[in-house]
């Protein structure tokens, strides 16, 4: 299945946002935990450039601390230092704000040392949809000022906010490639909400979400566990192909309406009632 999703909201706030960039001096790159590479954008080597950047994981209390763990070392090899975040609960927030007034100080001292006044440090949230920009912004400022929810495309406009007398941050909507060439990705993508709904059919993608879950428990490294399926529909997905377990569910359950199970399945998945479950590991060295 191809899924490929570029509304015309994001395709006008990548270009106000590329004008804005040059205002900027700290990009956060924010991505969702569950699916580090999937929700990487190609274009952030050109965005950052030259500038500072700090880049969150999100969704934290999605995956299991041994996961997390492991990834934090797979990007400090990569040279990367990733704070992780539960946005929504304000977990590790505190380290991304302090990592931000860091990269301030370092910008007036090389203003000062040109003999120029300081000034507040100019920062930008830049991820895909639904990776909990609007979240993570919302903690660092101590109070809701922009809008969040579980779902991609609510930001559609580009807003500048001060957090305090330090930090100035720009609020972007969700940005993501004209095209996903990666069709894994895009399944993952799908999955997980951050791309819109109307890309895909949820009965394919909660098939593939249930494939690749049992592929990476068949992997035997003990980082991601399907018992919350067995518990949860009263069905071992490891025994049968993803298709065919999503139709045995239904019509165990939901009077063969596949469609409704696809949809019920999908949203247990991005609840956590199936437990924490990543879609990714890190990338073998």
């Amino acid at each position: 299945m191809k899924i490929q999703w570029y509304p015309g909201h994001i395709a006008k706030a990548e270009r106000a946002l590329k004008e804005q960039l040059k205002k900027v001096d700290v990009i956060l790159e924010v991505r969702d935990a569950r699916i580090p590479l999937a929700t990487y954008h190609p274009q952030m080597p050109t965005w950052v450039g030259s500038k500072a950047k700090v880049l969150v994981i999100n969704r934290m209390d999605m995956i299991g601390p041994q996961l997390r763990n492991r990834w934090e070392e797979w990007f400090e090899a990569q040279g990367e230092t990733a704070y992780f975040t539960n946005a929504s609960h304000g977990k590790g927030v505190d380290d991304v704000a302090a990592a931000v007034q860091d990269a301030g100080v370092k910008l007036n001292q090389r203003r000062f040392d040109r003999g120029m006044l300081p000034r507040p440090v100019r920062a930008v949230v830049i991820g895909f949809p639904n990776v909990g920009k609007s979240a993570l912004i919302n903690r660092l400022l101590g109070r809701r000022v922009v809008d969040s929810a579980r779902r991609a495309g609510v930001t559609r406009s580009l807003r500048w906010i001060r957090i305090s007398e330090e930090i100035e941050l720009l609020d972007a909507p969700g940005v993501i490639p004209t095209r996903i060439s990666n069709p894994e990705n895009a399944i993952k993508l799908a999955i997980c909400e951050d791309i819109g709904e109307a890309a895909y059919d949820n009965q394919v993608v909660a098939a593939a979400m249930i494939d690749l879950l049992t592929g990476m428990e068949a992997t035997d490294e003990g980082l991601v566990s399907i018992s919350g399926f067995k518990s949860r529909y009263k069905l071992d997905p490891a025994s049968i192909n993803g298709e065919d377990y999503l139709h045995e569910v239904a019509k165990d359950r939901y009077k063969g309406d596949v469609e409704r199970t696809a949809r019920q399945m999908l949203n247990d998945f991005r609840t956590g009632v199936l437990g924490q479950l990543a879609l990714e590991f890190p990338p073998a060295e």
